[in-house]
């Protein structure tokens, strides 16, 4: 499966946290999803320094706080989950994202880190972000991020990519919207207009190479724009026992999290966030100012340092939505229609 598809399957952390469950009272089926997530350990238990835990917003019921996911997609979250398999440099995560719920639970924001960015990496100087994976595991990556956003990480999800195809297909296809006639060199087409993908269709939509205006920074947009049709058709089938069935299990099946990410914890996050909808979630990339080569000749990916700075900043006070709003314009945020 090409780096781009490996991405996609991510958005099923993030379905499973903001879209909700007709299955809270059904505890056998609770207890069966929590069986098939693979357990990482404890991977902040080694990081010494960290940022301030985000405190209670006043504004917010019963004392909540911010709650911030970084998710990435990785070529095999068995050997993350395992410490005995661990190989140093045997594993690169190809999607870095990082999610915030914020304290009053009526909104997200989905913030994708190139995985070329340039980087310090606690202990190893500078590189691309991606290596904190290959070098250090779960907790030199979650390091990594929290040295570059000073932003306090609360849960860690990996995932494996066998299971992007069957998760599409469990929701019966995801509705796409294509602006214009697009096609590449490789016998990948789509003619404009609305499309209902199959699993495999989406893959091919998001592993297209050529023809997109912004290179591979398209690319990641069109990742993000399958992930608000998945949560698009979720909110659309909540009701739907039997679609959300297959749908759940096959997240369940893909992903590795953190001790603390128990389904109780996430039917808590469910029950809190239950009115947040797709337009509810803010997606967009990481400020940067461009591609560029490292002093050793690598293409690397330059952040932009100071919108960076203050975009962070307002997540970690609690003020990520009313900073988007005033400085969207700044920020590179998912279109309404992607090309």
């Amino acid at each position: 499966m090409s780096t781009t598809s490996r991405a996609l399957v991510v958005v099923g952390v993030l379905v499973a946290v903001l879209a909700g469950t007709a299955f809270g009272g059904m505890w056998w089926f609770q207890q069966r999803l929590d069986e098939n997530v693979e357990r990482l350990g404890d991977p902040f238990a080694e990081i010494s320094e960290r940022p301030e835990p985000a405190q209670p917003s006043p504004t917010a019921e019963d004392e909540l706080t911010d709650v911030n996911f970084l998710v990435l997609g990785s070529d095999s979250r068995i050997s993350a989950g395992d410490p005995s398999q661990w190989e140093a440099g045997a594993q690169r995560t190809d999607a870095i994202m990082l999610v915030h719920l914020p304290a009053d639970r009526e909104n997200a924001v989905v913030i994708s880190i190139p995985r070329d960015s340039w980087v310090e990496i606690p202990g190893h100087g500078h590189a691309k972000v991606n290596a904190a994976f290959s070098y250090g595991g779960p907790s030199l990556m979650i390091q990594t991020v929290e040295q570059l956003t000073d932003v306090r990480i609360d849960h860690f999800v990996v995932t494996d990519f066998d299971s992007f195809v069957n998760m599409t297909d469990a929701l019966d296809g995801v509705r796409i919207r294509v602006p214009e006639d697009i096609g590449d060199g490789d016998d990948v087409f789509f003619s404009a207009g609305v499309h209902m993908m199959s699993g495999e269709e989406a893959l091919a939509y998001t592993r297209q190479r050529y023809g997109l205006s912004n290179g591979d920074f398209g690319r990641v947009q069109r990742q993000q724009n399958w992930m608000r049709a998945i949560l698009g058709k979720v909110n659309n089938n909540r009701r739907d026992p039997v679609k959300m069935t297959r749908f759940f299990e096959t997240v369940s099946e893909s992903v590795a999290a953190d001790d603390e990410l128990t389904i109780d914890r996430m039917q808590e996050l469910f029950d809190q966030a239950s009115e947040v909808s797709t337009n509810d979630v803010v997606f967009m990339t990481a400020p940067y100012e461009g591609t560029g080569r490292s002093a050793d000749g690598q293409s690397i990916v330059v952040l932009d340092e100071d919108p960076l700075t203050r975009l962070m900043t307002a997540i970690g006070d609690g003020e990520a939505i009313s900073f988007i709003e005033e400085h969207g314009e700044e920020l590179e945020l998912l279109p309404a229609t992607v090309s």
